[in-house]
């Protein structure tokens, strides 16, 4: 019988792609699924992105490209980064890879190894505890509150701080919860690092162009102070509906890139040259697709809030950014995971229960509105006709 080594038992998954999986399965069977569950938008990658892939290949860019990625993407993000945060990057200290999982597991394997800590946000997005628990580190939970809109404490966070704490792990806007940590908030954990200077940040912000009402991203690179411990985690999945094309990039300190880059060179060598031209163009072209894009998300904001408040059991904070719902269903008698599959399979709706995304998802389920408003509206219908009308 074959033995794999014991560390892969401590390896974790993301449910949505299991739920993803069922309910494929049950609309290859008949079914009717509406899917709320997966993360990724329902629009098309705009063309002149795909064009330039598709130029890119015909103008014979078919090799290895750098293990870091091309100077052109690399610059390209650069600029981006001048253009919206404010904030000039060394294009040495940006490394393409194959999507935004990368960074996040590159950086605890970094740091990630028996006897140390790291701090990560719950409920959130499940491969961060998961990857911290294969490292043999402990993972050490932020727990974020609906009563603060699921937005961190700076002082809760500073308190879990221990001398074996090597990584913090933030994300904002934020998988699952919709959630958005505001800049005074922010600014006080920034002083309180300063106590902490064996403490490296990672920073999600795959979700930085989908906030809501004004609200305006804050990106960490703007605190100078920090530049010489934190890694950026950003890419194209979310931004420009490219989430098959498996691009993203990780800001590193200088003393990181060299690791870094080794892990992408073990890993997987380097990003394919289509996929980085196409990135090129998505920054340094017309925005006008993403703008409809995150507009279109916020009226499904606002009817999918609309709708689940009016379920019995329900109840929802308004979501900040991002493109989820994390409603409240403690009330509805059904533990997180039971409602998950009992409106799979008896409504047909695709979500994802809260505890997918750690402990503190107990009591919630997380829907995602990336989806078309008639298909949301049909959704809830099937989901009061599936809890209320039949009866339990």
């Amino acid at each position: 019988m074959v033995e794999m080594a014991s560390v892969m038992g401590r390896l974790g998954t993301e449910s949505a792609f299991e739920v993803l999986a069922r309910a494929n399965k049950l609309s290859a069977e008949g079914k009717d699924i509406i899917n709320l569950g997966i993360g990724q938008p329902d629009f098309k990658t705009p063309d002149h992105i795909v064009e330039a892939a598709a130029k890119a290949l015909r103008d014979g860019h078919h090799g290895y490209t750098p293990a870091n990625g091309i100077v052109e993407c690399r610059e390209a993000v650069a600029a981006d980064i001048a253009a919206r945060r404010g904030v000039a990057i060394d294009p040495n200290q940006i490394i393409i890879v194959p999507g935004g999982k990368v960074t996040m597991f590159f950086a605890i394997l970094m740091f990630g190894e028996p006897g140390t800590e790291i701090i990560y946000p719950n409920p959130g997005f499940p491969i961060y505890e998961s990857v911290i628990n294969f490292t043999g580190a402990k993972p050490v939970p932020m727990a974020l509150h609906e009563v603060n809109n699921f937005s961190f404490s700076a002082d809760e966070v500073l308190d879990l701080i221990t001398p074996a704490t090597r990584l913090l792990i933030i994300n904002s806007p934020a998988n699952p919860t919709g959630g958005y940590v505001p800049r005074e908030e922010l600014d006080k954990l920034v002083a309180g690092l300063e106590q902490y200077p064996h403490v490296t940040v990672m920073s999600d912000e795959i979700y930085d162009r989908m906030l809501y009402d004004g609200r305006e991203h804050v990106s960490m690179l703007e605190y100078e102070s920090l530049r010489d411990r934190l890694i950026l985690l950003n890419g194209w999945s979310k931004t420009y509906a490219m989430t098959g094309w498996r691009m993203g990039y990780g800001v590193w300190p200088k003393n990181l890139i060299e690791p870094a880059t080794r892990l992408s060179i073990n890993c997987h060598s380097c990003v394919n040259a289509a996929a980085q031209f196409a990135g090129i163009a998505a920054l340094t072209g017309p925005q006008d697709a993403v703008d409809e894009m995150v507009d279109a998300f916020d009226e499904r904001r606002r009817v999918i809030m609309r709708e689940l408040n009016q379920i019995p059991g329900f109840s929802c904070v308004e979501p900040s950014g991002a493109f989820y719902a994390f409603p409240n269903i403690s009330e509805t008698g059904f533990s997180a995971r039971e409602l998950q599959d009992r409106l799979l399979n008896d409504a047909g709706v695709a979500l994802i229960a809260g505890t997918s995304f750690g402990i503190q998802g107990e009591g919630y389920v997380r829907f995602s509105y990336a989806n078309s408003t008639k298909n949301i509206l049909t959704a809830i219908e099937r989901i009061n006709a599936s809890l209320w009308v039949q009866g339990r």
